[in-house]
């Protein structure tokens, strides 16, 4: 195995990381506690 085998495995595993990311931050469960969340600058204590 060399260094390019290397890169090429590094980089799609960063690639399915990212897409696993972002599937996790827009599934439809996951919305309510990120527009909470999201809601927290905005209340008054």
């Amino acid at each position: 195995m060399d260094i390019t085998t290397l890169r090429i495995v590094a980089t799609l595993v960063s690639l399915v990381t990212f897409m696993a990311i972002a599937a996790w931050a827009w599934s439809r469960r996951n919305r309510d506690a990120f527009d909470e969340a999201a809601a927290i600058p905005f209340q008054q204590d």
